[in-house]
């Protein structure tokens, strides 16, 4: 595949980052971009993301990932970027893109991604409850974007990997750059 951004979004608990880095492996020069590193990043005045207070802290951090994933994209990688990105954000994306982008949505049962998360040993790893159910309920309907999730909910991660980089490769997970999301939950 040439330089492209992929991007791997679902609720916390999901299996994105696991799954990521495998899917940025597959290719000769590829970049697997965390978008929890660029919450980390702010060291005073950060509001947790998932905070109705938030939405002009995420406007700006999202604007930074684009801004990363289609530099890296330009310089010939294949940028896997791997986070909470719902269909609400997307516009940061498209806005940026000058290569092909693809979206993919893995999505377990909600209480299986709660038992993922809440599992996690992490000092800074989400475990709270309302916030990991708040977060996947906001991938539960993705209406025209529905054709982009993959349940990841009894396959171990070498299954959603393989299912995951064919959809990507058959270009069935590629987005228009030309339809806008429709603003929604932030």
């Amino acid at each position: 595949m040439r330089s492209s951004v992929v991007i791997l979004a679902g609720p916390p608990g999901a299996g994105k980052s696991t799954v990521a880095a495998r899917i940025a492996r597959r290719h000769p020069k590829a970049v697997h971009l965390r978008t929890d590193d660029f919450w980390q990043y702010i060291v005073a005045g950060a509001i947790p993301p998932y905070e109705p207070a938030s939405r002009a802290q995420n406007e700006t951090v999202m604007d930074a990932i684009a801004g990363a994933a289609f530099t890296y994209a330009a310089g010939g990688f294949v940028t896997v970027v791997d986070g909470i990105v719902g269909p609400w954000m997307l516009d940061h994306f498209r806005k940026q893109a000058q290569v092909p982008l693809h979206y993919a949505v893995l999505r377990p049962y909600r209480d299986v991604a709660l038992a993922r998360a809440q599992g996690r040993a992490a000092p800074d790893a989400l475990v709270d409850r309302h916030p990991i159910l708040t977060m996947w309920d906001q991938f539960a309907d993705l209406g025209v974007l529905e054709s982009h999730v993959f349940d990841t909910s009894d396959e171990d991660v070498t299954e959603t990997e393989r299912r995951v980089a064919e959809a990507i490769d058959s270009g069935r997970l590629r987005l228009t750059l030309y339809a806008r999301a429709k603003p929604c939950f932030q």
